[in-house]
């Protein structure tokens, strides 16, 4: 196998409530707005040299709400939105399963198999690398590879603030906070 380089760090970040606003089961591109600063946050990663991943749970798509096809329309929406603002995402990782549907996966946040996947695909160094959403589950992966993870307070943050501060996760107020700490703390 050729060598690859060093190996980067990265921001893996959730989607719903932590980029875009999170309506439940969005399925409509045109109805995907980012949160404020979202877009600057994901072009200061990009200018600093960190891959900047999605991670989401898409339940909705087991619990037949959405199609794959609904949630990859709303994914190229997000990166036109993305790309407007001269932001870029290095990759994109989704889970469509719901344990009570489809059974345990590995994928499923807080299982690691997706930051993984990415971390081969990308050749991501896990360890110095950030777990940053709104809900303990975004940033619980933190633990399991190494790295640091961050629960921004919008979304459903607020729901999980006093569970990931007891845990030991530091609590923002959202991405561009998150992008702050994680700047400041290569």
């Amino acid at each position: 196998m050729p060598e690859r380089g060093p190996r980067r760090s990265a921001a893996f970040l959730d989607r719903d409530g932590t980029l875009i606003e999170d309506p439940g089961f969005l399925s409509d591109p045109a109805k995907v707005k980012l949160l404020p600063g979202a877009a600057q946050a994901v072009r200061r990663l990009n200018q600093a040299g960190l891959a900047a991943v999605i991670v989401t749970n898409q339940s909705g798509i087991a619990r037949g709400l959405i199609t794959m096809e609904q949630y990859e329309a709303v994914h190229a929406r997000l990166v036109q939105l993305l790309a407007g603002a001269g932001a870029r995402l290095d990759g994109a990782y989704v889970c469509p399963h719901h344990p009570e549907i489809t059974g345990p996966c590995e994928c499923r946040k807080p299982g690691t198999r997706l930051f993984r996947d990415a971390s081969a695909e990308h050749n991501l160094d896990l360890g110095r690398s950030f777990y940053v959403g709104d809900r303990t589950s975004d940033v619980e992966p933190a633990r399991a590879l190494g790295g640091r993870g961050i629960l921004v307070r919008t979304g459903h943050g607020e729901e999980y603030a006093a569970a990931a501060i007891d845990a030991g996760y530091p609590v923002v107020a959202d991405i561009q906070t998150a992008v702050d700490m994680i700047l400041e703390h290569p």
